[in-house]
């Protein structure tokens, strides 16, 4: 039987090893490719939000995964989640947000929810997802967000302890008020490795290994 291809769609060089490894791990069996443009995230946040030029270059972005072969895609970057939405209807496969398994998990877990960003590009679009999919499956959630201001741009400056710092701090906090903690971005993914077993005192779910996680029963 022909292997399956699986295309991921990145804001961020640094995700494709992330997901790389992910993938070798989960999806042994499946062809991935990479489609990176970081500008589409550096025009998000100097814009503040995503505009209609950029939602249609995401459109563009995964047409062009669908006539390279794509058998399923998926966009790791949740700041651009609305126009993955838009795309999903105009292709002929599936295409996925890279955080709705994890929020999908997220509403199955408990019913406090809380949600941590770096960009609050990134922090809107999610905490929409959270309540819309809540809605969707019927149930009742209590959201609480926190954004740690300034932590991704000192990740982009170099200073990546820094960023897990202020990341760890916001997680911490949370842990005291919530039943499940959110990552909204990818990139934050890593801190959650660094922390003590005793300081996740609920669970604390990043996007790559739940969305993975997820393709490997769908694909």
């Amino acid at each position: 039987m022909e292997k399956k291809t699986l295309g991921l769609i990145h804001t961020s060089a640094t995700l494709v090893p992330v997901f790389q490894q992910l993938c070798s791990e989960l999806l042994p069996d499946i062809n991935v490719f990479n489609i990176v443009d970081d500008s589409l995230i550096k025009d998000v946040i100097s814009k503040g939000e995503m505009t209609s030029t950029t939602a249609r270059r995401v459109v563009d972005h995964i047409g062009s995964a669908e006539a390279a072969g794509a058998d399923f895609i998926m966009v790791t970057c949740s700041s651009i989640g609305a126009a993955v939405e838009t795309a999903a209807l105009l292709t002929k496969v599936p295409v996925l947000r890279v955080d709705q398994p994890m929020v999908d998990l997220a509403i199955n877990t408990g019913r406090k929810i809380g949600v941590v960003a770096t960009l609050p590009t990134t922090l809107a679009p999610t905490s929409d997802l959270v309540r819309r999919r809540a809605s969707l499956a019927g149930k009742e959630i209590e959201l609480t967000s926190r954004l740690c201001e300034g932590a991704f741009e000192a990740l982009m400056s170099g200073d990546a302890a820094k960023h897990d710092a202020m990341v760890t701090d916001a997680l911490r906090e949370l842990s005291a008020q919530v039943d499940v903690i959110l990552m909204a971005q990818a990139s934050m993914a890593r801190v959650v490795q660094t922390m003590d077993e005793s300081e996740k005192r609920v669970p604390i779910i990043a996007s790559p290994p739940q969305a993975v996680k997820h393709l490997a029963t769908v694909l």
